[in-house]
């Protein structure tokens, strides 16, 4: 537009794709964003410190919102020289960069097959199609490792197929805690916990560590609406804390491989009695997620929902080959539209260890569908004062 190409732009414009996942936002830079070196876990550090204004540009007013995601499409990293991935990402919050994200994975699979354009995704022709089942699969490098994503595809395999789910096999995804007894200080105390001064909570990792705590555990009735949304954010917002800072949960949130995963990025209020199965699963519940400064999620979170299969496999509640679904608040709202799927694949025994993790870790696939937006070209003026770093 000619009046925004007069603008007195002072930081590089940056070109973004924008896709929703259940109603969760996904905003995707496809251009403009400096170079980054080094291992993507290195990208990641480097992003960090010397970019963050563009991710608080992009993410927060005036921009975006408190509850805005993002991706950064990143075209080389250790996996794409190596050959096991096609393209990294690094994820966007809030708050910073999140280690793994299923509902952007579903986004990113439609985009990465949709796009012909190299200088976007430039390992695109890499990507094999398979005319019998009309699917491309799409290695993708995510600071948590290697996520291959299954897109349906149109006859030609050019084109993504938006009327079936996109799957994602996630990272080894295992439980380390079932009922855990958390003491909440007096300070922390929310009103709906009475005197009671303790939850039990359990705790599984899908690419990130979530905490599972039932809505009744946490003091409330159920997730039907309408919800008090400020208690809920209260209550999670002081649970999450005291278990992050606390020394005697440290064991139930430390990864075998990597301190920089070790600690809840995820917590989850699940209610059991809402939800309606989607295809063959075993069974449906409903959960109401926080992630990074408590944003909630829209979607039903596919690394969570990876985590929660983990879970289930550990405590019995499902077998090799079953599914569940989960949903959000917006899915169980749909009428089941949007809900994920989670399915366990496998064991993986070689990473089994008995002193921190309840069962063998497990390989999950979860599916899940996203949908075009939009797309946009960000600037930032040199006159305006909240333009470059943004503000919540």
């Amino acid at each position: 537009m000619d009046a925004v190409n007069t603008a007195h732009v002072g930081d590089t414009p940056i070109t973004c794709v924008n896709m929703h996942t259940t109603g969760e936002p996904t905003r995707i830079i496809i251009s403009g964003y400096p170079d980054l070196s080094g291992t993507l876990l290195e990208q990641r550090v480097e992003a960090r410190a010397k970019h963050d204004h563009i991710r608080k540009r992009l993410m927060l007013e005036p921009a975006g919102h408190a509850d805005m995601y993002g991706a950064i499409l990143i075209k080389e990293t250790e996996l794409t020289k190596s050959g096991e991935a096609h393209v990294g990402v690094l994820f966007l919050t809030n708050e910073g960069y999140s280690t793994m994200c299923g509902h952007a994975t579903i986004a990113l699979g439609r985009l990465l097959v949709d796009t012909q354009d190299l200088s976007v995704f430039p390992r695109r022709k890499d990507v094999q199609h398979d005319p019998h089942t009309k699917t491309a699969v799409v290695n993708l490098h995510a600071p948590c490792g290697l996520v291959r994503i299954t897109v349906p595809t149109t006859e030609d395999g050019t084109q993504s197929d938006p009327t079936r789910p996109v799957t994602f096999v996630n990272v080894p995804s295992f439980a380390t805690g079932k009922d855990i007894r958390v003491d909440v200080p007096d300070a922390d105390v929310w009103p709906e916990l009475g005197q009671r001064g303790h939850v039990k909570v359990s705790f599984c990792y899908g690419g990130a560590f979530t905490c599972l705590v039932s809505v009744e555990e946490l003091g409330f009735d159920n997730l039907r609406q309408p919800l008090d949304h400020s208690a809920l954010t209260f209550a999670t917002r002081n649970l999450k804390s005291i278990v992050n800072r606390e020394h005697q949960y440290q064991k139930y949130i430390t990864h075998p491989e990597h301190n920089d995963l070790s600690s809840v990025y995820t917590l989850i209020v699940v209610d059991k009695s809402l939800g309606k199965p989607i295809g063959n699963s075993k069974g449906a519940e409903t959960g109401l997620c926080y992630f990074a400064d408590q944003q909630i999620d829209r979607s039903p979170t596919g690394s969570a929902t990876a985590a929660r299969v983990a879970f289930a496999f550990a405590t019995g509640d499902l077998a090799l080959g079953e599914s569940w679904t989960y949903h959000s608040l917006v899915s169980n709202a749909s009428n089941g539209q949007g809900g994920f799927v989670g399915t366990v694949l496998e064991t993986i025994p070689e990473l089994y260890d008995e002193e921190t993790m309840l069962a063998q870790p497990v390989c999950v696939r979860v599916s899940g569908q996203a949908f075009y937006v939009g797309s946009s070209t960000y600037v930032s003026e040199t006159e305006d004062p909240f333009g470059r770093g943004g503000f919540l």
